[in-house]
């Protein structure tokens, strides 16, 4: 199965203010792009810690809450990218809770094959015992994540975002 494609394939996001320019954005599968999209990276990924539970709570709680800001500034690009970072939170603390250290295949990455996701013909590692201080972590992002997949001005406006700009 190939990637999906890059959303931002072709843009200058090094000189893109996507708050200025919302029509811009893409949303993406998943949490695609979060790790690109100008200025919400900068303002986000300080916050972002899955360590321990006690990191984890605080992050989760701090995205939320700059989630709810950009909510009610009418900022929805700055919630969605708040969103992914949640959604990020915990698929990351999954992989550290399945695999130490995080590594999930053997190998280096092919270089024609850096920024994408997948295995590209190496060998999954086995997992090792499940880390329960990741495992909760991993919950505590979850039900973050949940709950602000359940705003309706949030939902909404991401599906009409995808509708008119892809």
């Amino acid at each position: 199965m190939s990637p999906p494609p890059d959303p931002y394939e072709g843009v200058d996001l090094e000189h893109l203010d996507l708050r200025a320019h919302p029509e811009q954005y893409r949303v993406g599968r998943g949490e695609q792009g979060v790790l690109r999209v100008p200025p919400y990276k900068d303002e986000l990924l300080p916050l972002w810690r899955f360590r321990t539970p006690e990191l984890a709570r605080e992050s989760a709680a701090a995205i939320r809450a700059r989630f709810e800001a950009y909510l009610a500034d009418g900022d929805l690009v700055g919630a969605d990218v708040a969103r992914k970072f949640l959604q990020m939170g915990h698929t990351r603390a999954r992989r550290y809770a399945n695999h130490p250290g995080g590594r999930k295949y053997d190998g280096p990455v092919p270089e024609d094959r850096r920024g994408s996701s997948g295995a590209h013909g190496r060998r999954e590692l086995p997992r090792g015992p499940e880390d329960p201080d990741k495992v909760e972590a991993a919950r505590i992002f979850k039900d973050a994540w949940d709950a602000v997949e359940q705003v309706e001005a949030y939902t909404s406006w991401r599906a009409e975002h995808r509708r008119r700009f892809g």
